[in-house]
């Protein structure tokens, strides 16, 4: 018994027919981008944007 592999603990797979995973398997063409990369980018361009509002008051 003990030369049995065991079974993965895994649950099943979603099902294709509502389109998520052909969704998730397309391969889409253009800029990619890490998200964490993304939400740096905007918190610097908010601290900026503060930053300038307080020392170039119009």
């Amino acid at each position: 018994m003990s030369g049995r592999k065991k079974k993965k603990d895994t649950g099943p797979m979603p099902a294709a027919s509502a389109g998520l995973l052909r969704f998730f398997e397309e391969e889409t063409e253009g800029v990619k981008i890490r998200p964490e990369l993304l939400v740096v980018l905007a918190v610097s361009m908010i601290v900026i944007s503060v930053l300038a509002r307080i020392f170039f008051p119009a």
